[in-house]
């Protein structure tokens, strides 16, 4: 076990390189479908995904276009010149021998990813994005003595970002991932599920106690959640400090992320870029693209999360409710809506109800966001009558439990339930003497300065009406009636 004492020590450098499969209907090189999600094994394939004599690829242009806005995402545009290389090495899942992929020219290079850690921004690099085909996918059948190989997934269209060593713990590889994740995401450059694998990540971990110098990294490859990143980084730092302190060396290698041990484990020595011996692609011409095609897309490149959270902070709106409403597409849909329809005011009032009390319904199953009813006119109609004193913030969430769920009018429910708060002064008046009566110290308390006691007489004022009382109105008549 390394103390925290000899943690501190050392220096942590973390780079990350995330494979996106870009949401076309057809593979990169192929007219067969992307979409393997219910396929049964190698039913989804061709001579091309095969690498058949005589097969010849052809690039999909949309996947060009994916990448391209994947680019403006990351704060930067596509090159005009790119091309692809054949990066050669043999594993079951590969049965071509080599991927199609981009090496020393690819579409993207530059770009960065803003995150927050612990309330302060920071800017992660982005070194390049390359297109590439996937491979296929083995599997390994638990008791047997043999693998399978699934090949529906090879030449699968995938956008890699690589990530400078900028990040330097676990919470801003975290960070970085999760905003990645956003980023493509808002970008509709893919589906970015990553349960099915729509987003895979390769963290690439080193430690030092030479800031100048960094140490030999491994790389942990294929993870699929954010939290699996985060502790992944965890164990390997430790791992390694405790080899260095023990006077052993890390080995440069390919590891695994055991879940279930909440640990990684070896898999293979890391090859450099030598060892995959590329050469250029002969049967893909190199891209090349125009600026107004360039300038066509970014014409229409919508909202980014950077921008959104600028928008409604500028309303009020506080940090983790903003952090709720991007973090799901269909409810920050919904909120700019009510942003460009309604006020200022009616706009806090509806995230704090969306972000809180919904948000609450949608973490315990009972919807989801896609299933809510959310309807701008409805939800802006009660927060007036919210303004209006006409309910009270307890009815208020009442109100909007049935909206959500199964819609309707809010007034047409406030009514059924009766929920609607009184504000005729005559009734209130007879309710306020009766509450005075019963609790004449209170009443005395008031009228010798003791403002805090009318707080008391207020709730007393609700509990007899059953909650329906105007509590302003309450408060007025009661400093009328006492004379204060």
């Amino acid at each position: 076990m390394v103390s925290k004492e000899i943690l501190d020590q050392y220096i942590t450098t973390i780079g990350i390189e995330c494979h996106v499969q870009l949401k076309t209907k057809t593979k990169l090189f192929a007219a067969v479908s992307n979409d393997a999600r219910d396929a049964s094994p190698n039913t989804l394939i061709s001579h091309i995904c095969l690498g058949m004599p005589g097969a010849l690829p052809v690039l999909n242009e949309k996947a060009v276009e994916l990448a391209s806005l994947a680019g403006f995402a990351l704060g930067t545009e596509p090159q005009l010149f790119s091309k692809f290389d054949r990066k050669h090495y043999f594993y079951p899942d590969l049965p071509k021998g080599y991927q199609v992929t981009q090496f020393d020219k690819p579409i993207i290079i530059g770009g960065q990813v803003t995150i927050k850690v612990d309330g302060q921004v920071k800017k992660i690099g982005v070194e390049r994005a390359h297109l590439e085909e996937d491979a296929g996918k083995i599997t390994h059948p638990a008791g047997k003595d043999y693998s399978l190989v699934d090949l529906n997934r090879a030449g699968t269209p995938l956008l890699e970002i690589v990530s400078m060593p900028d990040m330097h713990s676990s919470a801003e590889a975290k960070a970085y991932a999760h905003e990645l994740y956003l980023l493509m995401r808002y970008a509709d450059v893919s589906d970015a599920d990553l349960y099915q694998g729509n987003m895979r990540f390769d963290v690439n971990v080193s430690v030092s106690k030479d800031p100048k110098k960094l140490g030999t990294r491994s790389e942990t490859k294929n993870l699929n959640s954010f939290r699996s990143i985060e502790k992944a980084v965890e164990y390997e730092v430790k791992r390694q400090i405790e080899l260095l302190e023990t006077g052993q060396k890390i080995v440069q290698e390919t590891r695994g992320w055991d879940d279930a041990k909440q640990k990684t484990f070896s898999q293979r020595s890391k090859e450099d870029a030598h060892d995959y011996r590329y050469m250029p692609e002969p049967d893909v011409p190199p891209v090349e693209l125009d600026q107004k095609m360039i300038d066509r897309l970014k014409q229409d490149f919508p909202l980014m999360p950077i921008q959104i959270r600028a928008k409604l902070s500028g309303l009020g709106i506080d940090d983790s409710a903003v952090e709720t409403i991007v973090d799901d597409m269909t409810l920050c849909k919904f909120m700019l809506d009510v942003v460009d329809e309604t006020g200022q005011k009616h706009a806090r009032r509806i995230a704090n109800w969306l972000t809180s009390d919904v948000q609450g319904m949608v973490a315990s199953g009972r919807l989801t966001w896609d299933s809510a009813k959310l309807d701008v006119k409805t939800l802006s109609e009660l927060s007036q009558m919210a303004e209006d004193s006409k309910v009270n913030s307890t009815a208020a969430k009442q109100i909007v439990a049935d909206l959500v769920l199964k819609g309707g009018e809010p007034l047409s429910i406030a009514q059924n339930k009766n929920l609607l708060q009184v504000s005729d002064e005559a009734e209130i008046e007879g309710i306020v003497a009766k509450v005075l009566q019963d609790n004449p110290k209170a009443a005395e308390d008031v009228k010798n300065g003791e403002m805090k006691a009318i707080g008391f007489l207020v709730g007393q004022v609700m509990k007899a009406s059953a909650g329906k009382a105007n509590p302003g109105l309450a408060q007025k008549l009661i400093k009328k009636q006492l004379g204060v």
